[in-house]
């Protein structure tokens, strides 16, 4: 059904009979485009797109939206066959790791640029479309922003007369008053404390984990700063071995702090919270104050696309502008994909009293760090994730020293970056 075009006869006038006769029966010819649109999500995401796909149709009746849409797992599977293919829909919701694999030299997918008379790309800053560009062309536009973020349980930490810490110091001198009481001062799954352990050791090296052509730029001796730091956090009791670490003991105030995504700030504390607790975004941990955001990194929640293959481009594009602009769009979808990035669509949130709340908070943290760097999709590359997490694991349990599984990781780190 793709790339057609259906006449469709609409009767916009019946044959009006009358006593002093009848008049000519009254017919519209619609040509109407049919583009397909194509995401990823639970029933909730698809309950709200289906609605305001029925709200843009409404209002251009020349278009038809053929929907496609599935969870993660089973998008990305269909996804990659479809792109590899030339299959993919029109419009599409897109992984920010999927810029890289697919279009390299910037030409696999449509040129946003050449259809902004269709897309109001003055909503954006030049710095958030960049994240899009891919060899200069603006192959697709981020919904929303996404860093990892410290997130801390006030009530926690009032307790014990402790400020939310902001010093790699104050992280340590935390968790002694907290590790007595088993508590522990920051907690996190694999990729977030991976990226943590990055964080201090770019600000120790003075440089950053990749070359600008995203080859290893650390050194075996460099390596085992990221070794020795995770496993010295782990022994003082500053966080949990991530083989360790459950979401389930924030509810149960284990963790006095968690590092996430911004995106997934409710998802983390919405039992706690519901609980009356308080619970804060936190600064980014540094050296010194100052230095917040230093080695830490962001990146696009997610993206919307369009195919380099299609024959609607117009018609895509006024659908994208719709997804991303528009006052209906942003209500019904609210904060579910993050903060929105569109100024109109973040004015219309505001003014329907929607920008409030942890999540807010946190992407406020995010956007007002002028530090924070544009994060390569290989540092969540998992052959590097869990090489790194399994040798610091043996150097634990001593299974192997410090300095051998530096050897041993920088060549696994190198194998996968070159």
């Amino acid at each position: 059904m793709r790339n057609i075009k259906k006449a469709v006869s609409i009767t916009l006038a019946a044959t009006l009979l009358c006593s002093c006769g009848s008049s000519p029966v009254v017919k519209e010819q619609i040509e109407q485009t049919q583009i397909t649109l194509s995401w990823w999500g639970n029933d909730k995401r698809n309950e709200y797109t289906l609605e305001a796909v029925e709200l843009f149709e409404e209002q251009h009746p020349e278009i038809k939206v053929k929907c496609n849409y599935s969870e993660w797992s089973g998008y990305e599977a269909r996804s990659r066959v479809q792109m590899n293919s030339d299959t993919e829909a029109d419009v599409m919701q897109i992984n920010v790791g999927w810029l890289s694999e697919y279009s390299a030299d910037g030409k696999g997918y449509y040129d946003l640029d050449s259809l902004s008379e269709y897309v109001d790309l003055s909503c954006f800053p030049d710095k958030i479309l960049d994240y899009g560009r891919m060899n200069g062309v603006l192959n697709a536009i981020p919904i929303a922003m996404n860093a990892e973020t410290i997130y801390y349980n006030m009530d926690i930490l009032n307790k014990y007369g402790i400020s939310p810490p902001k010093t790699w110091d104050e992280v340590t001198a935390a968790a002694e008053i907290l590790s007595k009481d088993n508590i522990y001062i920051l907690a996190g799954a694999s990729k977030s404390m991976w990226l943590y352990t990055l964080t201090y050791a770019e600000q120790v090296i003075g440089k950053p984990f990749l070359n600008e052509d995203e080859t290893l730029a650390y050194t075996p001796e460099e390596v085992q700063v990221m070794i020795d730091f995770y496993c010295d956090m782990v022994k003082k009791k500053v966080f949990p071995q991530v083989e360790y670490y459950q979401k389930i003991d924030i509810d149960n105030n284990t963790y006095a702090g968690t590092i996430g995504w911004v995106s997934d700030a409710i998802n983390y504390f919405s039992t706690v919270m519901d609980k009356g607790q308080n619970v804060i975004a936190g600064d980014y941990t540094a050296f010194s104050p100052e230095d917040a955001g230093k080695g830490w990194y962001a990146k696009p929640a997610t993206l919307y696309a369009i195919s380099k293959n299609t024959v609607h481009p117009v018609e895509s594009a006024m659908l994208l502008d719709f997804m991303l602009n528009s006052e209906d769009w942003a209500l019904l979808q609210g904060v579910e994909k993050g903060i929105p990035i569109s100024s109109k669509a973040k004015k219309a949130l505001d003014e329907a009293g929607q920008l409030s709340g942890l999540q807010y908070e946190a992407s406020l943290v995010m956007d007002n760090n002028t530090k924070i760097a544009h994060m390569s999709p290989v540092y969540e590359n998992t052959t590097l994730i869990d090489a790194f997490i399994n040798k610091c694991t043996e150097v634990i349990f001593d299974k192997t020293s410090n300095t051998d599984a530096a050897k041993d990781l920088y060549e696994q780190f190198k194998e996968v970056t070159g």
